[in-house]
């Protein structure tokens, strides 16, 4: 499956699709120059998008990122940033950040001044609006394959407990070959893969212990 993808016209828009490959790019950040597939090379990474530098919610979101930001690096994930602001309209608002806040963001942002990053995720949603991007968040795995994708209003802040639980039920379920159920966080029991076959689902049926839901819902601590 190619991972390599990269577009430069607005003709060439992929279809981003969960399990599909994540679009590599070459952008100006506010840690210069980046390729996004060689930068990540290796790590998960959240690509995210806000609306605008300078607004209250993206400053909001920003300190809450850059305060658990050692969590996620543990997670082995990194954090890229992507507004259509300019580089300089980025420093400036970092810098006030840090100044105001006291919080520093040591991650990078995307200088995407001709929407280049933002089309190529589609985080540019033309109800909401024609010139900013909405609150995208594009979770890429070592292989460059996007394994979630979450789109929230300007109006509404990202929830940073749900992204890192995204993350963490993401990897349990690659470690281990299960599923997280709803509300899973580590330490909950898992959920063993349903029976795909009728002769699978007879096996587990007779074999389903004792407190089982039932031989398709079947969990486990791990």
């Amino acid at each position: 499956m190619p991972t390599n993808i990269e577009l430069h016209t607005t003709t060439d828009w992929p279809r981003i699709e969960l399990n599909g490959p994540a679009p590599s790019f070459h952008a100006t950040t506010t840690h210069g120059p980046l390729d996004f597939h060689q930068w990540k090379h290796g790590k998960w990474a959240l690509l995210f998008s806000h609306p605008a530098d300078f607004t209250p919610v993206c400053t909001s979101e920003f300190i809450a990122l850059a305060r658990r930001h050692d969590e996620l690096a543990r997670r082995n994930v990194l954090l890229l940033g992507v507004s259509i602001d300019s580089v300089y309209s980025h420093i400036a608002w970092l810098r006030n950040i840090r100044e105001r806040f006291g919080v520093e963001v040591d991650f990078p942002l995307v200088a995407d001044l001709d929407q280049h990053v933002a089309r190529l995720y589609n985080m540019v949603h033309e109800p909401s609006s024609a010139t900013s991007a909405v609150r995208s968040v594009f979770v890429v795995d070592p292989r460059n394959l996007v394994r979630a994708m979450l789109h929230y209003p300007p109006t509404v802040g990202r929830s940073i407990d749900e992204l890192l639980r995204l993350v963490d039920a993401l990897q349990t379920a690659d470690a281990h070959g299960v599923h997280c159920p709803a509300d899973w966080r580590p330490g909950d029991p898992v959920i063993v893969p349903p029976p795909l076959t009728q002769a699978a689902a007879a096996e587990r049926a007779a074999k389903t212990p004792a407190g089982a839901a039932d031989w398709y819902y079947t969990t486990k601590k791990l």
